[in-house]
């Protein structure tokens, strides 16, 4: 689970050459900041960028970086209910056990 606080230090230090573009896994970025960091063009880049994650909220970070898992616990309120309304959807015979099962470990992996 990628965080804000690495993503922010990794663009403070490392932004020029594009290393928080690697660590958010938008490699193609990264690739193109250090084929131009020589240019300085991506340090100013980084540097707007740097101020832009400070101003994201929490949600919207995880949200765009880790697939909208959140990293304060809200994710497992989130699947618990999921999977007691999986459940009831099962037990009153609206999906299959084959669906049900599909579903559920779909849900699980997400914690």
């Amino acid at each position: 689970m990628k965080t804000k606080t690495t993503a922010i230090l990794l663009c403070f230090f490392g932004g020029g050459i594009g290393i928080h573009k690697f660590y958010l896994g938008q490699n193609v970025a990264g690739i193109l900041y250090l084929l131009f960091c020589w240019t300085l063009i991506p340090a100013i880049i980084a540097f707007v960028e740097l101020f832009i994650l400070i101003c994201m909220k929490d949600e919207d970070f995880d949200t765009k970086f880790n697939q909208g898992r959140s990293s304060t616990g809200g994710s497992v309120k989130d699947t618990t209910s999921a999977l007691a309304d999986l459940k009831n959807l099962y037990d009153s015979g609206v999906i299959t056990a084959e669906e049900y099962e599909e579903k559920r470990q779909k849900l699980l992996k997400n914690i």
